[in-house]
């Protein structure tokens, strides 16, 4: 059984041969681990792309996450220079934009950005996309938008984005054609914080309502474009990743208003395009897994466990196992980069037995897998899925 076969099987609650094994890794991991230049793997689709797929190999896993969109094939002749710092790798761009690319972290941009103003924002101007600080900002030099062919273009529409921007995708589904390829997406409330910035965003559920509402139904649509545009590509799964949106950071209540109609949307795309979607969000989101299944998704992703979230993976099992497919639960922090060697293993070994039964769960990282975290900690979890997560 290929390992695309496996996690086809587990995200549809078919039991495969053994528990499949997929592990988001931070940026930082494959910088500190790997032998590629991090701007490289941060501005270069192609090098990215070869990058997820010598550690899937490297790992063993059953899939991989493109997480990052594709860039502007000559983004190189944007730079007007680069060099080494202590702090890392210094970019300066020719629009004067500075960013600097630590040895195990994301880029950082280093000149400050625009967000839109919740006071003063008009959801029906199309330039409201163009802030410098939105999502798209996708370079830390210029928007999306500004790169597109056509200055007018509309982001809700799949025709707008240029071949660039599945490039990354692309690739990786050419280097690996029997593993789980899947596409990310932001959740449209990730858009709505990255273009206010995430104070003034929450601020804003207050005091303006139907402001938000307005503009996640514009991101909604966005959202959506951006999946018929992967879709075309043939990966195996999309993931909407919408981080903030756990109990640390909004309610139930404001869950239900804010987040559940619009990620519907997103997801109902998805499904229209006959593939299976999940949904990622960290931290506390045990006291909202009823909700999530109003949104529509196949599956969750991360189920952070005490003490970084709420999930209990045996209860959630036990109550939604029917209706979501699960990835994670193991603690990045406290099993999986603390802990001793038997701490962790002995982890690995209780998801397997709580996550096993019926199928439908994929052995993971809780959240992303930290830089530090040892290599062979890696594929011990493959090892111990062949051994003890096998079916019958």
């Amino acid at each position: 059984m290929t390992s695309r076969e496996r996690m086809a099987l587990a995200m549809g609650h078919e039991p495969p041969d053994r528990v499949p094994v997929m592990c988001q890794l931070a940026l930082g991991h494959y910088f500190i681990h790997g032998s590629r230049r991090p701007s490289d793997v941060w501005f270069d689709s192609v090098a990215f792309a070869e990058t997820l797929a010598e550690f899937r190999a490297r790992y063993a896993f059953d899939g991989i996450l493109v997480n990052l969109p594709g860039r502007p094939d000559d983004w190189r002749e944007r730079l007007a220079s680069c060099e080494e710092t202590r702090s890392g790798e210094l970019l300066r761009w020719h629009d004067g934009t500075e960013v600097i690319v630590p040895p195990n972290d994301n880029a950082q941009c280093l000149t400050p950005l625009d967000r839109a103003n919740p006071a003063t924002v008009d959801p029906a101007d199309p330039a409201l996309l163009r802030t410098s600080g939105y999502v798209w900002h996708t370079t830390h030099a210029q928007t999306l938008w500004d790169m597109l062919p056509q200055a007018d273009s509309d982001l809700t529409d799949p025709s707008a984005y240029p071949t660039w921007f599945t490039l990354g995708l692309r690739t990786a589904r050419t280097l690996c054609p029997d593993a789980s390829v899947h596409a990310e997406v932001f959740s449209p409330f990730t858009h709505l914080m990255e273009l206010f910035g995430y104070e003034n965003a929450l601020m804003a559920l207050l005091e303006r309502p139907e402001t938000c509402r307005q503009l996640l139904g514009l991101f909604a649509r966005v959202v959506s474009a951006q999946v018929s545009v992967y879709a075309d590509c043939e990966p195996d799964a999309i993931l909407i990743s919408s981080a903030f949106a756990g109990a640390g950071f909004i309610s139930r209540d404001m869950y239900r208003e804010f987040v559940v109609p619009y990620e519907r949307t997103v997801a109902s795309t998805i499904r229209e395009l006959a593939l299976p979607s999940y949904v990622h969000t960290c931290g506390a989101i045990g006291d909202r897994l009823d909700l999530m299944a109003e949104t529509g998704v196949d599956g969750i992703d991360t189920l952070d466990p005490p003490p970084l979230g709420t999930v209990d993976l045996a209860d959630a099992k036990a109550k939604y196992g029917d209706r979501f497919f699960f990835k994670g639960n193991l603690d990045a922090v406290n099993e999986m980069l603390r802990a001793d060697d038997a701490t962790f293993e002995t982890a690995v070994l209780d998801r397997l037995r709580i996550g096993k039964p019926g199928g439908g769960y994929i052995l993971s990282s809780a959240c992303s897998v930290a830089p530090a975290v040892r290599p062979e900690r890696l594929q011990t979890m493959v090892d111990l899925a062949e051994e003890h997560g096998r079916y019958d």
